[in-house]
């Protein structure tokens, strides 16, 4: 093994991804693993989004950064999920960059929590229009029934 490489779970029958610490390197197989795509997929990606750039060690192993776990989670999810093509994230990732793009993923995954927000002023005074709105609209339909 490579002086200074990550420690690999080769060799043991069942993965160490949950004795990991979040900053640590992960294998193709363990990222594999985790976002639920053939190892093959993560390949592919890294030819058609040069964003992903794993660090390669000793027989060419590839070692995945959290920063590149997490671009290949938005990647997936605006593919699979969103229904973006191939060109459509490169565009994405050449207009915005992998940062914007895991900024975006980041307020998702917030937007997405089950949490109840507190309603802020803007929502009230949202509020108020809307019940001013449906009022004129009572008054309107009452003229049109008039007819």
């Amino acid at each position: 093994m490579v002086a200074g490489a990550p420690q690999s779970s080769a060799g043991q029958s069942s993965p160490r991804g949950g004795e990991k610490s979040a900053s640590a390197f992960r294998t193709i197989s363990e990222v594999a693993n985790e976002l639920s795509v053939p190892q093959h997929v993560l390949r592919f990606w890294e030819s058609k989004f040069s964003q992903i750039k794993p660090m390669k060690r000793g027989g060419g192993r590839r070692y995945y950064r959290p920063e590149d776990i997490g671009l290949l989670r938005s990647i997936r999810d605006l593919l699979y999920h969103d229904g973006y093509t191939i060109k459509g994230v490169q565009r994405l990732l050449r207009e915005g960059g992998a940062k914007s793009l895991l900024d975006d993923q980041a307020m998702a995954t917030a937007s997405s929590a089950p949490a109840k927000a507190a309603p802020s002023a803007a929502s009230a005074e949202v509020q108020t229009e809307l019940r001013e709105l449906l009022k004129e609209l009572e008054a309107l339909r009452g003229l049109l029934d008039k007819i």
